[in-house]
């Protein structure tokens, strides 16, 4: 019997995302006994700061890659939109499993959908990317941070410190939380476009051990993968971090890609948008060509300048 190791974040979340890989690797070879380290990593451990104003999302992978590396773990189990374009030498990012539903969802105990908010409704999110498309759509709204697990965030709605707030579908899906909700509505890609690799799990290996590369090949699915590198391609050429709003999605449907990019300013002001349809076979450098053409229409200086705005308040407690 072979052991393998999976590295993993503590939450519910990342824990079924590694015990549903355990299971199936664990089907697929009987030889294979899948045992899981468990880490907590920086971004689970300061839950009072937006994401941004502790690093950014590297701070929820960079743990298990250190694991990885000191050989405390064989591969590691990431939602693909916390993992970063860069990966550190001697590990590699070989598979993407299946997308699931990649939308997300608005939660209220309250008010029905996101139309019917009153003016001046206070909205819980921390992600950039949702409040710049929120308040595009609702300049109205008042964009309140919010932090914590998923049972947190739910808590937090229930108490009523907000009339509303947006989540992953995927999440709280897996998680099946989303029956304790009074009102949901699942917001469509044209209507809230998601992040980089959002309902995606990536399995990065260490680089020197070919059965390990064998076994994450058996997790991919090709599609997902075409999809989500175009999306990789994308952030990696436009160099945008977590501290500015950028919204990332290609979807295949047949032969056909959509590729919808967006960014701009956190108060939803300033934005450029790109929505294309392109054959699979013309898509070999869509996100890197979509990144070029917004860079020629000044994409670099607006995201330097929205860095500058967002969180604007916090930004001391970065001292």
């Amino acid at each position: 019997m072979t052991k393998l190791t999976i590295a993993t974040r503590v939450s519910d979340l990342a824990l079924w995302q590694a015990y549903h890989i355990k299971d199936r690797i664990e089907a697929e070879y009987s030889n294979i006994e899948v045992v899981l380290n468990k880490i907590v990593s920086n971004g689970d451990k300061v839950l009072d700061k937006p994401l941004a104003l502790i690093g950014g999302k590297g701070h929820f992978t960079k743990e298990l890659e250190d694991a990885m590396l000191a050989g405390e773990a064989d591969i590691a189990v990431h939602s693909l939109k916390d993992v970063p374009t860069y990966i550190p030498e001697g590990l590699e990012l070989v598979a993407v499993t299946e997308r699931q539903d990649q939308s997300d969802v608005f939660l209220s105990h309250t008010y029905a959908t996101l139309e019917e908010l009153p003016q001046g409704a206070v909205v819980g999110t921390t992600s950039l990317r949702r409040r710049m498309q929120l308040l595009q759509k609702r300049p109205d709204l008042k964009v309140k941070d919010l932090r914590g697990n998923v049972n947190t965030r739910l808590r937090k709605l229930a108490e009523g410190q907000y009339d509303a707030i947006i989540l992953a579908f995927i999440g709280l899906d897996r998680l099946d939380l989303l029956k304790d909700i009074p009102f949901t509505q699942k917001l469509s890609l044209d209507m809230m476009i998601p992040p980089m690799g959002q309902a995606a799990l990536g399995i990065e290996i260490v680089c020197d051990k070919p059965h390990l590369r064998e076994i994450a090949e058996f997790l991919k699915d090709e599609d997902t993968y075409i999809c989500t590198q175009i999306e990789r391609q994308f952030i990696s050429k436009i160099g945008a971090g977590c501290s500015a709003p950028v919204a990332c999605n290609a979807v295949k449907n047949g032969d056909e890609i959509t590729f919808r990019v967006m960014l701009g300013f956190p108060d939803g002001t300033n934005i450029m948008h790109e929505k294309v349809v392109k054959s699979q076979s013309q898509c070999t450098s869509l996100g890197s060509d979509i990144a070029q053409k917004m860079i020629e229409n000044g994409a670099l200086e607006l995201l330097k300048n929205a860095e500058k705005i967002a969180f604007k308040e916090e930004m001391p407690q970065r001292l």
